[in-house]
């Protein structure tokens, strides 16, 4: 009887052992080599590291909700005159250990953008935990223990803490999904919602006790949400996966900023009785506002945007009158957008994005009657783009154009005085609406003018917009000039600001040295005219400040010169 044959056994495709066995031999003789890679084989793939290791998407400034309420403390401070006080602050720790951010750096930040043109605060910038101590540090107390260098005591102070964050307070999942013998399907969805609480006090500096009524306490709501969609299928004997999410994470980061901001805001608008909640209802406040304006951004063509950032242009005196929309290489235009830039606080590249969008059209934003934010002042052309009218508008009416504008008060700590006495220090401040050359000129009792900026420490007079100058810089200890009140009479200090340097265009006695009189000029108004007429067709901003010098009290000698360089 035949025995059956055992079944045949599935024959291999003929060269796969010999294929098997080369690359095993290749891989061992490979790994066993023991001569390096020749790194010059790879320079050319290496010389494009230097281009691949840039960003990708240009910097911006930071801007947040409250930008624009800070600027209007700033204005506020300013109208009510009030003299520079010294501050300083803790660290405001996080006792929760979830939200790493310089708290305190936004309060220095919130308080310089608070001061720029009032010169309310001044920070006193002093650390006392050697581990936080850096070079700066180091070199002060070295020049305070040897009596080189004196620091002012601030009056003020600012305590506080991110006291909690309360993770995932709301949180909403939703999981659904399919399964077949050759298809599975699944979907998820989630949103959490995070709140974040900062507690915020000012307090006296020189008895350290926090100042009852001065505190701020606000919260804010971060979340973060997705959804995912899952596919798995098999063709044959094949599997196919796929997953698609979609994501987003709020930042904790400015959430600290936005609580920040509005805390400076409430203390210090308190304190200084100011009506501090003016600021705290702009449009710039609404939630909404940066998401809305990105939607108008994204929804409108490159040339539409161009066009509507051209007219803002023109409306606030940057850029001339022109119905030609400029390339967006343009250099006038270019030259605009980079003194825009420069003018809000950003980061100048001289191109329209999103940033420069935002700034350029924030004043034609409104809340309507719904809550909603809409246009203002956005009209429709051909039923498809929006523009702004230009100087004169489609139908032909003027519009006012911004004009630079100065803005000069007297500095001294009795507010609104129009008389000193002779041999009392003067203190002004000027400050300009858009980044300027500016020079400035004092008129004495006896008709002598001598011109105080430019000098030695400011020797061409550029000027940064709405950043107040000091006359002369009463906080720094090296001011370059003192000015006294001189014989009894009338003086008076005028500043004139322009686009352009008119120095060059300016007659020969104009160049001469600072603080000594100028030959030919008797009045404000002869230097005014001579400005002028070297601006030529450009305007020449301006403004002045007059007080009356009577004698003193006590019997003293006059000063020789109202103003004298400081040794």
């Amino acid at each position: 009887m035949a025995l059956p044959s055992p079944p045949a056994r599935p024959q291999k495709p003929r060269g796969w052992r010999g294929l098997l066995n080369a690359t095993l031999a290749l891989s061992v003789l490979l790994a066993g080599c023991s001569t390096p890679l020749d790194a010059r084989k790879d320079a050319q793939f290496q010389s494009h590291g230097y281009a691949a290791d840039r960003p990708s998407v240009r910097p911006v400034r930071s801007i947040s909700s409250f930008s624009d309420s800070l600027m209007c403390m700033d204005r506020l401070l300013r109208e009510t005159g009030m003299p520079t006080t010294l501050i300083t602050s803790k660290q405001l720790p996080d006792y929760s250990g979830r939200v790493a951010v310089a708290t305190k750096e936004m309060v220095v930040t919130a308080l310089s953008q608070m001061s720029r043109l009032s010169n309310a605060f001044r920070y006193v910038d002093y650390e006392v935990d050697i581990a936080r101590q850096d070079t700066v540090q180091n070199l002060t107390t070295i020049l305070l223990n040897n009596n080189q260098m004196q620091l002012q005591r601030p009056a003020l102070y600012i305590s506080g803490a991110i006291a909690f964050v309360d993770q995932n307070v709301l949180r909403n999942q939703f999981d659904a999904g399919t399964s077949a013998s050759r298809l599975e399907t699944g979907y998820s969805r989630n949103h959490n919602a995070t709140v974040i609480g900062l507690e915020m006090h000012l307090g006296e500096f020189r008895n350290r006790t926090l100042i009852p009524g001065l505190d701020s306490a606000n919260e804010i709501i971060i979340g973060s949400g997705g959804q995912g969609l899952d596919l798995a299928g098999r063709i044959g004997d094949y599997g196919v996966q796929f997953t698609v999410g979609r994501d987003y994470a709020q930042g904790s980061g400015p959430a600290v900023r936005t609580l920040v901001e509005l805390g400076m805001i409430e203390l210090l608008g308190k304190w200084a009785r100011v009506p501090y909640w003016q600021c705290l209802t702009l449009e710039q406040n609404h939630p909404d506002f940066q998401r809305q304006l990105r939607d108008w951004y994204e929804e409108s063509d490159p040339q539409a945007r161009q066009q509507l950032v051209q007219r803002s242009l023109i409306r606030k005196g940057y850029l001339a009158n022109s119905a030609q929309v400029l390339g967006p290489q343009s250099p006038a235009l270019r030259t605009a957008l980079a003194r825009f830039q420069a003018d809000q606080g950003m980061v100048v590249n001289g191109v329209i994005d999103f940033s420069t969008y935002e700034r350029a059209l924030s004043g034609f934003v409104g809340v309507g009657e719904d809550g909603r934010l809409a246009r203002v002042g956005w009209t429709s052309k051909n039923g498809q783009s929006l523009e702004l009218p230009g100087a004169v508008d489609a139908s032909g009416t003027q519009v006012k154009v911004a004009e630079r504008v100065i803005d000069m008060q007297i500095e001294n700590i009795m507010l609104d005085r129009t008389a000193f006495e002779v041999g009392e220090q003067i203190f002004l401040s000027a400050t300009v609406s858009r980044t300027s050359y500016m020079s400035c000129y004092m008129v004495s009792a006896q008709n002598s003018v001598i011109r105080l900026l430019p000098n030695a420490t400011n020797p061409s007079g550029w000027v940064s917009a709405n950043q107040a100058l000091r006359i002369p810089d009463w906080m720094s200890p090296q001011p370059g000039f003192v000015m006294d009140a001189g014989s009894p009479g009338s003086e008076g200090v005028a500043c004139f600001a322009a686009g352009t340097d008119l120095s060059a265009q300016l007659p020969a006695a104009f160049r001469g040295a600072p603080f000594v009189p100028i030959a030919g000029m008797r009045t404000l108004d002869d230097v005014a005219a001579a400005l002028q007429q070297a601006a030529g067709a450009e305007p020449v901003a301006s403004q002045r400040v007059n007080w009356q010098v009577v004698p003193r009290r006590a019997a003293a000698a006059a000063p020789a010169a109202a103003a004298s360089a400081a040794r």
